[in-house]
């Protein structure tokens, strides 16, 4: 009598908006298999997908249950630790499990596909460079990080130009000399060249992987299986990269943590600062959050003994932090938007061949363009928001949809043709500048002047070779670059966000005073930082001053425990957005109607609003506030709520996601 062999079965995560695995036969399965990619039918087509578990029984009857078309054995199987990161991902920000694994995976291999090898040249060893010498606190913030032999989550807390990230590196030296592998978060791309040179340089004989955006889909793909076969010494990357799969890691840093870009905005919408802080604790390793001005949350959790705090209150080369002015402009009449004691500044650094930054974190000509005779102002047809004026490319742009137009010549409402540029935006700053100091070689850096890695690594290098005496600049100058010969920041137009509605706007702004200040006199050259207020009395503009990041974030702390603010509660947001704003505040209602049964008394439901940015891309935009004291309550409660919304039948037209710890209100 033959004996049947007892059927096994795949369980899969695929790339599909839905919160469920998909079992598929799968006879020759083994074990060993989970953590491999799959080639499943779906559909009219095939998907490929992960494997997380391979089992004797299935919920489906066996005989409805299609074969897997293949099991990709062609690179090793995502290990258990990378697997539990991504579940916890799709838990915590109520994410489709599929979703969450095809968006940590690099593009080629979300397909089922391997990149072609690349042969590389065995490296002849080389010597390390040098070391600089340590300030006794770097020192000690060293051992501090090196000696921890379990999950600790450091803070270190240094002023700009401290020397931060010496302290990272002679922590990863200290682990690659322990067989260990290190991973280095950083915000932007654009500070990911200069420190990837700056790492390998330090470390010549060891394998370092960039991880961002800009690194092409083979390269990614590689860099992904270097890491997963232990080849990889050091992952340096953007916020991606903290889905790397990396077998021997013993330490992760995350450089200026406070940063706003840590938080994904679209998909997925992690932030990966925190999913960092999981990962280490997950494999009981130490974490290191660095900034001069740490997130509110950080410093709450130092305060409160959570984190460690490690400070660096010196800079490590240069003498002393810059000093910092309050320009009063109330009683000033403005030159081009400038002060004369800022003209002033700029005209005796121009006479001593240093160099001058004016931060204006606004780009184009001008916000907008107006007419003077019947109001008319040049709006965005697809977006609420006002269309900027870009002169120097003779055009109209939505900074938020990307839509042009042409700059009219009379007025579309009355025929006019005396239109006004309202306001200052990078471009204008710089006409006005060349005017006023026609021998000064200009630098204008914004995302229009440095719209490709190229064009930002050239004006980088001008800025290094000395081929600039002023540089304009948006946020894109404020962190991570270190300029020899800048000595000199004047700011315009900080004042717009002391009054935004975003109760996280002093955080941000108290960040980028300090950060963009932070660019002057970072070496032998004494530092100035000007600051144009009509509020010189404002507590945060004094705190910039006294370089005094405690007592801002005290005060700050008070404020929002007295509002019941994060890091006081924890919040989630549910927003939509439709053809019509009536649709989607009528799909909000419904989903609060919904969530009132299963709300305990611990979790607050707002009622639906617009959101500041009502309109974009032709859709109107809703959103509903969720916030509790209590992670867990409010962890289970968005679970529950989350099912009964799938199940909600809604218009084609109308979409909606969910935003847990939202950094934009």
């Amino acid at each position: 009598m033959e004996v049947r062999k007892p059927m096994t079965f795949v369980r899969v995560a695929l790339d599909v908006p839905l919160p469920r695995l998909f079992d598929y036969r799968a006879d020759d399965a083994t074990a060993a298999d989970i953590g491999l990619r799959v080639q499943v039918p779906f559909g009219t087509g095939t998907k490929c997908g992960v494997i997380v578990d391979v089992t004797a029984s299935s919920d489906q009857p066996a005989e409805k249950l299609k074969p897997v078309a293949a099991i990709l054995r062609d690179m090793p199987p995502l290990p258990p630790d990378w697997l539990a990161l991504c579940e916890f991902c799709s838990r915590y920000y109520q994410h489709p499990l599929g979703q969450v694994m095809a968006f940590a995976l690099p593009p080629l291999l979300r397909k089922g596909k391997l990149p072609r090898e690349k042969k590389i040249n065995p490296r002849a060893a080389v010597d390390t460079p040098a070391l600089p010498a340590l300030l006794p606190e770097q020192q000690a913030a060293v051992e501090a990080i090196t000696s921890a032999q379990s999950f600790t989550a450091f803070l270190l807390h240094g002023v700009t130009g401290s020397g931060k990230t010496e302290v990272y590196l002679r922590a990863i030296d200290a682990l690659l000399a322990q067989g260990k592998q290190g991973l280095m978060l950083v915000p932007e791309i654009a500070l990911t060249p200069q420190l990837e040179q700056r790492v390998s340089n330090r470390f010549p004989n060891a394998h370092v992987v960039a991880a961002h955006s800009g690194v092409a889909d083979a390269a990614r793909a590689r860099g992904f299986l270097d890491t997963l076969a232990g080849r990889a010494d050091i992952v340096l990357g953007t916020r991606l990269s903290v889905f790397m799969p990396l077998p021997r890691l013993g330490l992760i840093v995350v450089d200026e943590e406070h940063d706003a870009s840590f938080k994904q905005q679209e998909g997925l919408r992690y932030s990966a600062r925190d999913v960092a802080v999981f990962r280490a604790k997950q494999l009981g390793i130490p974490i290191v959050l660095g900034s001069a001005t740490p997130s509110l949350e950080t410093f709450h959790h130092a305060q409160a003994g959570r984190y460690r705090l490690l400070e660096l209150p010196r800079r490590a080369v240069a003498a002393a932090p810059p000093t910092v002015r309050i320009i009063d402009t109330r009683k000033e009449k403005l030159q081009d938007g400038l002060s004369a004691a800022l003209i002033a500044a700029l005209s005796e650094r121009l006479a001593r061949r240093e160099q001058s930054l004016v931060f204006l974190n606004r780009r184009g000509y001008a916000p907008v363009l107006v007419c003077p005779a019947c109001g008319w102002v040049s709006r965005c047809r697809r977006c609420a928001a006002n269309m900027v004026l870009h002169l120097a490319d003779r055009r109209l742009r939505c900074h938020h949809c990307g839509l042009e137009a042409a700059i009219p010549r009379a007025c579309p409402g009355c025929g006019n043709q005396d239109l006004h540029p309202f306001g200052r935006g990078t471009q204008r700053l710089e006409a006005a500048l060349a005017e006023r100091f026609p021998a000064a070689r200009i630098l204008r850096i914004d995302r229009d002047s440095a719209s490709t890695p190229a064009k930002w690594q050239a004006l980088l290098a001008a800025i290094h070779a000395g081929e600039a005496d002023m540089l304009i600049g948006t946020q894109m100058l404020a962190k991570g670059h270190d300029f020899p010969r800048l000595t000199l920041v004047g700011v315009v137009g900080a004042d717009e966000a002391l009054f935004a509605a975003d109760f996280r706007s002093p955080e941000r702004l108290f960040a980028q005073l300090m950060q963009v200040g932070g660019r002057s006199g970072r070496h032998n050259l004494p530092g100035e930082v000007l600051i144009q207020t009509e509020y010189p009395a404002q507590p945060l503009y004094r705190a910039v001053v006294e370089h005094d990041y405690a007592a801002f974030a005290r005060n700050q702390l008070n404020d929002r425990q007295a509002a019941g603010f994060p890091p006081f509660s924890y919040q989630a947001m549910l927003r939509a957005e439709a053809p019509e704003m009536a649709q989607a505040i009528d799909f909000l209602h419904a989903a609060r109607a919904a969530a009132e049964p299963l709300a305990a008394a611990v979790i607050a439901l707002y009622d639906p609003v617009p959101m500041r940015l009502a309109r974009l891309k032709n859709l109107e935009r809703g959103q509903l506030l969720v916030e509790s004291q209590n992670r867990p309550a409010l962890q289970a409660f968005l679970a529950a709520w989350m099912a009964l919304l799938r199940e909600f039948k809604t218009p084609r037209e109308l979409r909606w996601h969910l935003d847990v710890d939202p950094a934009e209100y």
